[in-house]
């Protein structure tokens, strides 16, 4: 700690409004970035969903990295890092599960703006 006390007082705020700075740009795009978020439903009333662990499974399997599956009332939303891997995402999931499953892109922004 003798090399803090060798620092000259005036620069002290210099110091850490820089370190500040350098906290703030290293947290920005974390902070900023956008999940892109996979929507799965039942295109009839009734039809069971599919299971989220089997699904995480699947795509896992493809190389896909999922950060959640959540159940939201009668759909399953997936959250993904990127707008690629949940493109790839989609991919697997149309051919994966059977007909009378929507899968679809699913914009929080959009929605969270009509709440």
């Amino acid at each position: 700690m003798k090399w803090l006390q060798a620092i000259p007082k005036r620069w002290l705020p210099w110091l850490i409004g820089g370190a500040f700075a350098l906290l703030a740009l290293t947290l920005t795009p974390t902070l900023m970035r956008h999940d892109t978020v996979v929507q799965i439903r039942v295109s009839h009333a009734g039809a069971p969903m599919p299971d989220g662990f089997y699904l995480y499974q699947q795509l896992t399997a493809q190389g896909i990295r999922i950060k959640s599956i959540t159940p939201s009332g009668d759909a399953l939303v997936i959250h993904f890092e990127s707008e690629e891997q949940s493109l790839a995402a989609q991919k697997v999931l149309r051919r994966l599960l059977p007909q009378g499953f929507i899968v679809a892109q699913y914009d929080q922004a959009e929605r969270q703006s009509l709440a």
